[in-house]
């Protein structure tokens, strides 16, 4: 090595330690927060867990009981904001991907949709709240679903436009030379390459909503007993950690830390189920 670059050489290597050193400390950094709340969710949430936890309603204070409303208010409303959410997404995923022209159009859509991704879910409560709920005089579980439905609209529509963009134009090309219409090319031919990146978005949205909370608090609000009619106050699992981790009592504090752990299974569970659909997309194209 020439000796004139030596000093060179050792500065690069230098920072180049130096970077990696601060790296490891922020992803290290970061990793310990991250298993320390789950830790402690874990910890509390398993000593919470009891049979009565699915069977029974949301007690009145001061007593015990379970979770049984509030779990089938989540489910029901986050399944049926996905059934909303879904189709809508796909379809303006689709049409941002596969519109070659009004280039600047697609764009400003792109712009503000990514706009609402990172959207405050207050906001969009706050919107259905003005929208559905004051006009009509009372919350209900429909209009729950809606506000959870748009917060999960923008995460499906970016994801379906990137999956499909991904898709290789020969595809495309090889299809259309064919003579294949466009709307058979789109089902047939682009749906089935990327169908695993657009399950992957819709389990991350349905992973997203169902632990918010601020949302519910303007459309669904919460409901103590059992209740199947969405057109009435319904309870959710969130609102109910949010109300109860804020009592004075200890049951009720047992049973917000016992839906803590629900919400934090049900997310990993789905986004292990999204990340098993990528793996076997990526082991079939091998």
């Amino acid at each position: 090595m020439n000796p004139a670059l030596r000093p060179y050489f050792l500065r690069r290597k230098i920072f180049d330690r130096a970077a990696k050193l601060l790296s490891l400390g922020a992803v290290v950094f970061a990793l310990f927060w991250l298993i320390w709340i789950l830790g402690v969710t874990l910890a509390h949430g398993l000593m919470a867990l009891k049979p009565s936890l699915l069977n029974q309603m949301t007690p009145p204070p001061g007593e015990d009981g379970g979770l049984a409303n509030a779990l089938f208010g989540s489910l029901s409303m986050s399944f049926l904001a996905i059934l909303i959410a879904a189709p809508i997404g796909i379809a303006a995923g689709t049409y941002l991907a596969e519109t070659s022209r009004r280039r600047l159009w697609c764009e400003t859509v792109r712009f503000v949709n990514d706009i609402l991704l990172s959207a405050p879910s207050i906001i969009l409560g706050l919107f259905v709240y003005t929208l559905l709920v004051r006009p009509f005089g009372h919350f209900s579980g429909w209009a729950g679903a809606i506000a959870l439905a748009l917060i999960a609209l923008p995460v499906i529509v970016r994801t379906t436009d990137e999956m499909l963009r991904l898709v290789p134009d020969a595809m495309r090309e090889a299809a259309l030379s064919l003579g294949i219409p466009q709307w058979k090319l789109t089902t047939h031919v682009l749906y089935r390459a990327a169908l695993p990146g657009i399950v992957t978005g819709v389990m991350l949205a349905l992973a997203r909503i169902s632990g918010e909370t601020a949302p519910l608090l303007f459309t669904a609000l919460n409901n103590q007993y059992w209740s199947m009619d969405l057109g009435a106050p319904l309870a959710s699992v969130p609102v109910v950690i949010f109300q109860y981790a804020m009592s004075p009592y200890e049951e009720w504090h047992a049973l917000a830390w016992a839906g803590a752990f629900v919400i934090t299974l049900l997310v990993l569970v789905l986004s292990l189920i999204a990340r098993a659909v990528v793996a076997k997309n990526r082991v079939s194209n091998e």
